[in-house]
């Protein structure tokens, strides 16, 4: 019960609940855009695309412009009602614990525990920022404009349920709700104890099969070097390559997309799929990377 208090008390903390205004809208909105997909695969895909048409203006600008003055009404008397201070001046001698970016920052913070500083912080936000310039030139499907559909657009919904649903909102409401102090994981029905002291036990995948990272002098283990090599380029180019080998004759989205635009879409995609699969060992078997690398004392590719 006092787990439960603690977390109550957290989500109705001012700052918080917007937070929780996002969870019920995301999943609301995702249920009944899913909801209407569904229905437009079983009736027809002709009946959608002649269903509920009006014209933008007026019938669409007139509710926004209304939803707009509610949202405002709504936000000032919030910002009225609702005590939300900023927090006290930095003060070098005492960090905040747990010290937390701001919620749209959640995400990256997150991704920090899984990788190091330059590929979480750098490396990553960059390849996201490339892949959605890229979106466009890559996507060669027209359908699915002014209407939902699972069954013409099911790369299109792997893509925004992966890339938005849990690598952006899922990492946000976990870096709020559910990383408390020394930035540990904590359940909703657990206390956030400021003295917890958790026993660091996280190993390397291969450590974990009996394959050391490093040699006894500190360098690093070429046999796990090249086996760790070996699992990521399978991952980001050895796979995509299989199913382009296998496909590229049978498959007319393929044939359309060329081979360029399909390994770009295809690396950029497997990059994103591995990042929930990386939090997934991490989570469940304590695994810390998967492949360990670097060259001399500063630039590492831990994995």
């Amino acid at each position: 019960m006092e787990g439960l208090q603690n977390f109550w008390k957290i989500v109705s903390v001012p700052d918080n609940v917007p937070i929780v205004l996002m969870i019920f809208f995301v999943a609301f909105y995702c249920w009944l855009a899913y909801k209407q997909a569904r229905r437009n695969d079983r009736y027809g895909i002709e009946e959608a695309k002649q269903a509920d048409k009006v014209q933008t203006w007026p019938y669409l600008v007139k509710i926004e412009f209304l939803v707009t003055i509610i949202v405002m009404i709504i936000l000032t008397v919030w910002s009225i009602k609702i005590n939300a201070p900023l927090e006290e001046p930095a003060n070098p001698t005492l960090t905040p614990n747990p010290s937390k970016a701001p919620w749209y920052f959640l995400g990256l913070q997150e991704m920090l525990v899984y990788f190091d500083p330059w590929i979480a912080g750098v490396m990553l936000p960059t390849f996201i920022i490339l892949g959605l310039i890229l979106v466009p030139y890559i996507d060669i499907n027209p359908k699915g404009n002014g209407y939902y559909t699972f069954k013409e657009r099911p790369f299109a919904i792997s893509v925004f349920s992966i890339g938005f649903l849990i690598l952006w909102v899922a990492l946000i409401v976990l870096g709020t709700f559910m990383r408390g102090p020394g930035w540990y994981f904590f359940w909703p029905w657990e206390f956030w104890d400021t003295h917890r002291v958790v026993a660091l036990t996280n190993v390397d995948l291969f450590e974990a099969m009996g394959i050391p990272s490093k040699n006894i002098d500190g360098s690093f283990n070429l046999l796990q070097v090249f086996l760790g090599m070996a699992l990521i380029g399978g991952w980001l180019v050895g796979v995509p390559m299989y199913i382009w080998k296998k496909y590229k004759t049978k498959s007319p989205v393929l044939k359309e997309m060329g081979v360029w635009k399909y390994g770009t879409a295809a690396v950029l995609f497997m990059m994103m799929a591995g990042l929930p699969i990386k939090m997934f060992l991490r989570l469940m078997f304590n695994i810390k990377y998967v492949w360990v690398f670097g060259f001399g004392h500063d630039l590492f590719f831990n994995i």
